[in-house]
């Protein structure tokens, strides 16, 4: 019998190499590895270097416990980096592939982020928090009680970084050479990934409003000075590139917030603005501030640009012609990478890589020979030992749509018996599934599980069209895709009807409520920071003013009876499904009321319940929280569905 993917495994043995970074010369490759360090419970990072194939890996940093951002320089003889190896947060720069020591260029009381050389490497961008009621970064004194808060704007707290008020992500410009260092943006808001024009005055930089739920593109002159915006407030900004020569830049976006980007160009002595494309089939990838860079595009000539983007829960490289918005399919893979990087030549194109056999490898897809290569190993022996799950691809055709959905099973999996199933929800509604390494999933499926997940109408990757259809229905259409979902896979003489269960987060952790409500055909069911009565989420989520209006038809006077009728908590007193809720207590996407008012709701309905709060943790819960914390959700997950569907028979 195989070895199964322990929760301990999953969360302390597996390592990964991100953030992948190609030389200028396309010689060798930079990147972060991650690993755990198990007897003190705390995440462990360093810089590593290998050459392009993947040969004479080794480590380059020593000094902190977490250090990573490495960028090269524009000639490729140093590396700039965030170490820890002074108090809090601090950048250094490093000779490589000569002799010297690392040298500090500046610290700062808070994380830093996003560094961006200059292109004659003189000077470095990067971001990091500036809030101007404490503009030099002081330590209030020990027994100081804590300051009271007073706010008046909407965006006054946001997940993963809690209070905010005023303090924001400001860009900052430091001096190679003397250490010397600026904040040239000064309006109260966020700005995030920097990067020059070629010339080296200005620089592009994204600026989110409403907590992220619109964006702007802004361009700031490189030595300070006045912020120009481009694109409408209302407005998304994604992923963007300075042409050759500085005279246009290429961005994926949209007018408004649909989830689905489209490219545009920006001329930047005209101030205009042209669309290129109309409803672009595939999802650029845009990233997310303090998790995972954007996967900029690159300009291939003066006309095409080449970009990655995901299709249906697979990566590929797409080329764009600007002039008449013509796509053509580079490359796809049944895998999910991270980024891009590429040389001077455009040889080669690095990302970080996942997918239902591995993860936590680097990728390199070689243009002049067109093809790919996993240069490295990290988890390769591990996976050997326990094996993922394997794994199936069906479809489920509802109406004018075709549901994509997978389907794990257990390595040793045996059709003549009947093993239990688990629905597995994404959250968003607007995030999707796809052929990526999720913890939970292989958790439960590697234990005996056979574990369905799909793309629901309203999952991106899948172009506007379908992607918009689950805006005021939550509950609805989308539900019965997943349902359609569940039944095809029961359809299988292996799969037990009588043992079945549901689990999601956040949206996933909604439709695991309201399925629970609306039907008894689950067993057992875990509900991860679920949106559970939308009128209080509305005006206690950091961002549901904004997103609930663009969901769910605007704010609750507006649309009070749509609020209501599409709540899980108007049906949870139906509810007889055993039910595990999981939820971090500093949630500020999915507040931590929503999971309490569904306890107190299952409980007078006399369902057998569980509520597990975990202290200090955000929504990213599941993939940010302490290693404690992750390995306790992994086990609460797996022993929840083993005491109520059991074993397979």
């Amino acid at each position: 019998m195989a070895r199964p993917l322990s929760p301990t495994t999953l969360v302390y043995d597996l390592t990964a190499g991100g953030d992948p970074q190609v030389s200028p010369d396309g010689s060798r490759i930079l990147y972060t590895y991650s690993t755990v360090d198990r007897e003190r419970g705390k995440p462990v990072s360093h810089l590593w270097l290998c050459d392009i194939d993947g040969a004479n890996r080794r480590q380059v940093t020593f000094g902190g416990e977490r250090e990573g951002v490495g960028r090269w320089s524009p000639d490729g003889r140093q590396i700039a980096f965030v170490s820890d190896r002074v108090p809090k947060s601090g950048i250094f720069v490093m000779p490589i592939g000569q002799p010297g020591e690392a040298r500090e260029l500046t610290r700062h009381g808070q994380p830093i982020t996003d560094l961006a050389w200059s292109p004659d490497g003189t000077r470095i961008a990067y971001t990091t928090t500036f809030d101007p009621e404490n503009p030099t970064e002081a330590e209030p004194p020990p027994d100081a009680p804590p300051r009271v808060r007073v706010t008046r704007r909407i965006d006054y707290k946001q997940d993963g970084r809690g209070y905010l008020n005023d303090a924001r992500s400001h860009v900052w410009v430091v001096d190679v050479a003397t250490g010397e260092r600026r904040r040239i943006t000064d309006r109260l808001v966020d700005h995030f990934f920097p990067q020059w024009s070629p010339d080296g005055r200005m620089i592009a930089v994204q600026v989110p409003n409403r907590n992220g739920m619109c964006s702007q593109l802004g361009l700031i002159p490189a030595d300070g000075g006045e912020l120009t915006l481009v694109g409408p407030e209302d407005g998304v900004v994604g992923v963007w590139s300075w042409s050759p020569s500085g005279d246009r830049i290429v961005f994926a976006g949209d007018t408004v917030q649909t989830h689905q980007l489209d490219f545009f160009v920006y001329d930047v002595a005209s101030g205009t603005v042209r669309r290129v494309t109309d409803d672009l089939p595939v999802l650029p990838m845009a990233g997310y501030p303090g998790q995972a860079a954007p996967s900029h595009p690159v300009w291939l000539d003066d006309q095409r640009i080449l970009f990655h983007a995901v299709r249906g829960g697979a990566s590929g490289l797409y080329t764009l012609d600007l002039r008449d918005g013509r796509l053509e399919t580079v490359q796809t893979w049944q895998a999910l990478h991270v980024g891009l990087s590429t040389d001077n030549d455009r040889r080669y194109i690095v990302q970080g890589y996942a997918s239902l056999e591995g993860v936590g490898e680097i990728a390199v897809y070689d243009r002049q020979r067109g093809d790919v290569a996993i240069v490295t190993d990290h988890n390769v022996q591990l996976l050997r030992e326990a094996s993922p799950a394997r794994w199936e691809r069906f479809d489920v055709q509802r109406g004018e749509f075709t549901i994509e959905a997978w389907l794990l099973f257990p390595p040793d999996f045996d059709p003549n018996k009947r093993y239990p199933v688990v629905l597995d929800v994404h959250g968003g509604p607007n995030g999707y599934y796809g052929y990526g390494f999720v913890p939970w999933q292989q958790v439960l499926a590697t234990h005996g599980f056979l574990v369905v997940f799909s793309n629901p109408r309203g999952s991106s990757s899948y172009g506007r069209h379908f992607t918009m259809q689950v805006t005021e229905d939550w509950g609805g259409e989308d539900f019965k895709d997943l349902m359609a979902v569940v039944d095809a896979v029961l359809e299988r003489p292996y799969a037990d009807p009588s043992r079945t269960g549901i689990f999601g987060y956040s949206y996933g952790g909604y439709m695991t409520a309201w399925a629970i409500g609306q039907t008894d055909r689950f067993q057992a069911a875990v509900c991860g920071a679920p949106c559970f009565d939308l009128v209080s989420m509305y005006g206690t989520s950091d961002i549901s003013h904004t997103f609930g209006e663009q969901q769910w038809g605007g704010p609750p006077h507006e649309a009070r009876e749509w609020y209501i009728t599409h709540s899980p908590a108007t049906y949870a007193h139906r509810a007889k499904t055993p039910t595990l809720i999981i939820h971090g207590e500093a949630d500020e996407r999915c507040p931590i009321g929503q999971g309490e008012q569904m306890f107190v709701a299952l409980k007078k309905a006399g369902c057998e319940v569980e509520f597990v709060r975990y202290p200090g943790a955000s929504h990213s819960l599941l993939r940010l929280s302490p290693p404690a914390h992750r390995e306790d959700v992994l086990t609460r997950i797996l022993g929840w569905f083993k005491q109520h569907l059991g074993e397979p028979a």
